[in-house]
């Protein structure tokens, strides 16, 4: 029998739950009309998953699979679907449904949502099987891996909008600071940027992280833990362009204090998450100096496109931190959300399905 993991609800406050995983049997489902039946090969981690597993998230379904990013291939088409275009082909999952190519936001917002344990849609990647139409799919970009495949949606379509679309500064020879190396979203961010041709420097508070992005294109890193860190980061710009034209930060905290002081006049701060605390200060200094702090969250399905494309013309390879074999292998599963619990990953933890 075809298998699912969906989280089992029990008591608990939100942020103190922890909702234990549910390895179920479920029926093969067949593709309807527009439809496609996707054997999915790997599935990956984000952290909205760990906040769902701890209520912390809205929207949650308790039915539904877990997981945003899936890579699979098509294995059935329904009618009405061109099936020499897909049929037998690698596949990844939209990661988010319900936003087309609006540069500012989902068309629709009541329809927008990331996939995976929600109840707005039935999609989830913590399956054998999955039911998607074809415009819910693109092809893998033909020189990865399912697993590698299977590491790219979520992190790359919201590291692609957070560079390109938000920070308007991805363009050879910008200086660019990444917060928080070693996550999927900052690793992803590293990788595209350095193929642009930015300069990247990257924070973290694990020095073994800062040099294994270095030996991925940093030019540089800080350790977020130093006192004085930002004066640390000022002396390594260079000299002819001594300071930050934009900050990709998924942190929060105090990162407008500290950038105010190296970001360029009209400088950027993208942030799509805020892994410090729920809430960030805004100081007159950065008025002054006409800095923009500019939210930013996931992307359309064009930006997921234009990420993926670029990802093969450059042949960009993610970085995976650790897999666990086996959709049945609750334990080895669970050891990677500790691994997200406890900041141990440096890029993807993902599941090889079969």
């Amino acid at each position: 029998m075809p298998r699912s993991i969906t989280v089992r609800q029990i008591e608990g406050k939100p942020g103190v739950v922890y909702y234990p995983l549910q390895l179920n049997e479920v029926p093969k489902p067949a593709p309807g009309p527009g439809e496609l039946l996707i054997r999915l090969h790997a599935a990956s981690l984000n952290h909205r998953d760990f906040f769902i597993r701890q209520h912390l998230y809205p929207g949650i379904s308790f039915v539904h699979p877990l997981l945003s990013d899936g890579c699979g291939t098509v294995v059935e088409a329904g009618p009405g679907v061109d099936a020499t275009a897909l049929l037998d082909k690698l596949v990844l999952l939209r990661p988010c449904l319900g936003w087309d190519a609006d540069p500012e936001g989902p068309e629709d917002f009541a329809k927008y949502s990331i996939i995976g344990a929600s109840k707005q849609y039935p999609h989830g990647a913590a399956q054998d099987y999955v039911i998607a139409r074809e415009s819910e799919v693109e092809l893998c970009p033909e020189h990865l891996t399912p697993a590698e495949g299977a590491a790219l949606p979520l992190v790359g379509v919201t590291g692609w909008r957070a560079l390109v679309t938000k920070s308007g500064n991805a363009k050879a020879g910008r200086n660019i600071l990444v917060t928080g190396i070693g996550g999927g979203v900052a690793l992803q961010v590293l990788q595209l940027a350095v193929a642009m041709g930015c300069n990247v420097y990257v924070s973290s508070g694990d020095e073994t992280k800062l040099e294994k992005a270095r030996q991925l294109g940093a030019k540089g890193g800080v350790n977020y833990k130093t006192q004085g860190w930002e004066k640390e980061l000022q002396a390594l710009l260079p000299s002819d362009r001594p300071y930050l034209d934009a900050i990709i930060d998924g942190a929060g905290g105090d990162i407008v204090a500290k950038a105010s002081r190296i970001l360029k006049p009209g400088g950027v701060i993208a942030n799509y998450g805020m892994t410090v605390g729920p809430k960030m200060d805004w100081s007159m200094q950065a008025v002054l100096r006409n800095i923009e702090l500019k939210g930013t969250t996931m992307g359309s399905g064009a930006e997921f496109q234009a990420f993926l494309d670029f990802v093969g013309k450059h042949k960009i390879k993610p970085v995976i931190s650790r897999t666990v074999k086996g959709l049945d292998n609750i334990e080895g599963i669970d050891g990677l959300f500790e691994d997200m619990k406890y900041g141990k990953q440096f890029g993807k933890l993902v599941i090889e399905i079969d």
